[in-house]
């Protein structure tokens, strides 16, 4: 389906042949198959999909906010947004393992909690489980995207900065 490059397989192998050891996957990999051009994110399937036009690449199961139903307005709401970002930034340090950041608010969604006199909130991310142990179904973030930690690996590696992502409700 896709192709890692050699650098990135010899790190998998490396890992593999110390897997008694204690080793796990390596947090770095590289990605040369098609481009990721667009993700898309089903909140009510709870889905996320990686997309080279109208190709599915890969799909994970998902979880998002707190409080997902409905679009992130305000900050501390614990919704996911709704509708049309893009990748903005990438954090190889973040807490919850490997994060890419989503650019929201955007204008309108500024405008929205400006006019309703509040802070729409931001640092929405797709992002790994961190260190904690959660079950499948559970939503916990504070209005991310949340995928296990081994499958941020590929997403972190594959999806780059200016892609864009699509949230439907």
């Amino acid at each position: 389906m896709y192709r890692f490059t050699r650098r990135g397989a010899l790190a998998l192998g490396a890992c593999a042949a110390a897997t008694l050891a204690g080793c796990a996957r390596p947090k770095f990999i590289g990605y040369d198959g098609p481009p990721v051009t667009r993700v898309v994110v089903q909140k009510a399937n709870r889905r996320m999909y990686l997309l080279n036009e109208k190709d599915i690449l890969q799909g994970y199961r998902i979880q998002l906010g707190f409080t997902a139903a409905g679009p992130k307005q305000f900050e501390g709401d614990g919704k996911t947004p709704e509708g049309r970002y893009h990748i903005d930034r990438r954090n190889p340090n973040s807490s919850f393992f490997l994060s890419i950041g989503i650019d929201y608010p955007n204008a309108q969604d500024r405008a929205f909690a400006a006019a309703m006199g509040k802070s729409p909130g931001g640092d929405i991310f797709i992002h790994g489980w961190g260190d904690l142990r959660r079950g499948r179904s559970e939503d916990w973030t504070a209005g991310c995207i949340a995928v296990k930690n081994k499958e941020m690996v590929d997403v972190y590696a594959m999806v780059g900065t200016g892609t864009p992502v699509d949230i439907f409700p």
